[in-house]
């Protein structure tokens, strides 16, 4: 069972949150804003496109060009493709991206980065240059990469730091024991995506004028006061997930084009953030995918009536399946998702986007997922009783 006394006390979540994950959650809101301010300060709002793209690529160290590509995929109006680096070093040092053969003139190249001293990163930006792609980046200014970006005649946009985050030795003090290491900053994902929202507005990808990121901005603030550590886990729909999925292998289905992205995330973050495994898919195909396991040992229905009496006092709880589906607003009812359910045994959790457009309809979702991955890191898991 997970440890609900801790998830209902915002002072003992505050002490074993060594790594400011709840801050960095809490605070998507006013990253957004910061960005968005940073943004137009670099010169996003005097640009003057020449028309669309003809392909987007999205390059940067670790999970968030793969997300950040699937997010304004299911936006923009034209092909948006994460760029996959090489290189068997576990450092962003290391990692190198090379330019697809077709790649030129009429495509679009984007840079993600928290860091901006990445060679790898900056050799794309010389490979752009030759190739006559146009190339923007969101790095930090003053860096190599913000520099490269300069001489390329390209369009730097300034990544909007945590207010406050607290140091790998703060973290290693706190956490008394565990190894050093650079904490997490779940927030970054706002400071990265909300430049490239913006510029894709800007060049006629999508619409989220400046009056759709404030709307955003707003959705993240009112999510924090929902989903934060304050409120009770009765009537915090965040909470309550996490204690859904203790001891869960999470299938994180989606029912929409515009929530598949938030699914896959989910899926992401819950591995990442919380070590915890999941698996996403989207409905229809979900359930033909996941087949074998919902026949398999893992479903909740495939326990062996006959050894109903044997003493579990001693075993520790059993990882079971359980569905979560995300399904947009006002859709029919997912009836194939909860047959399945029932068919096999299967506890299901249903999450209705709110109303509204589609990036404020996605801002909620990850606010509620981010929240739900950083409770399910905070609390671990109580023993079996004596």
């Amino acid at each position: 069972m997970l440890d609900e006394a801790l998830l209902d006390s915002p002072d003992a979540l505050a002490r074993a949150d060594t790594g400011g994950l709840l801050p960095s959650v809490a605070a998507a809101g006013a990253r957004v804003r910061t960005a968005a301010r940073a943004a137009a300060e670099a010169g996003l709002t005097d640009l003057k496109p020449d028309g669309r793209p003809r392909t987007v690529l999205i390059a940067g160290p670790g999970s968030a060009p793969g997300q950040l590509a699937d997010l304004l995929g299911a936006l923009a109006a034209c092909p948006v493709l994460p760029l996959a680096p090489t290189g068997s070093a576990p450092t962003a040092q290391e990692l190198r991206w090379t330019l697809p053969g077709w790649a030129g003139p009429l495509d679009l190249l984007l840079l993600t980065t928290a860091d901006g001293t990445e060679p790898g990163l900056t050799s794309l930006v010389e490979q752009a240059y030759r190739r006559g792609c146009t190339v923007a980046g969101v790095t930090p200014s003053g860096t190599a990469l913000a520099g490269a970006l300069q001489q390329a005649r390209g369009l730097a946009l300034p990544f909007a730091p945590p207010s406050y985050r607290p140091t790998a030795t703060e973290a290693y003090d706190a956490a008394h024991g565990t190894e050093p290491a650079v904490p997490a900053d779940p927030g970054a994902f706002w400071a990265l995506f909300t430049p490239l929202l913006a510029l894709a507005d800007r060049i006629g990808l999508l619409s989220a004028p400046p009056d759709v990121v404030e709307a955003v901005a707003d959705r993240l603030d009112a999510a924090a006061e929902r989903f934060g550590p304050a409120a009770e886990t009765y009537r915090n729909p965040a909470k309550a997930l996490a204690v859904e999925l203790a001891h869960s292998l999470p299938l994180v289905w989606s029912e929409g084009a515009t929530v598949a992205p938030a699914a896959r995330r989910f899926a992401s973050v819950l591995t990442s953030l919380a070590g915890r495994p999941a698996l996403a898919a989207a409905l229809p195909e979900a359930i033909a995918e996941h087949r074998a396991l919902l026949d398999g040992t893992l479903a909740s229905g495939s326990d062996d009536l006959d050894d109903f009496f044997r003493d579990r006092v001693e075993e520790p709880d059993g990882l079971r399946l359980r569905i979560v589906l995300l399904r947009e607003p006002e859709t029919e009812p997912a009836t194939a998702a909860v047959e399945a359910a029932n068919t096999h045994g299967t506890p299901l959790s249903e999450i209705d986007a709110a109303d509204g457009t589609p990036a404020e309809t996605l801002a909620e979702l990850l606010a509620l997922t981010d929240f739900a991955a950083v409770y399910l890191a905070l609390t671990p898991a109580e023993g079996p009783s004596a």
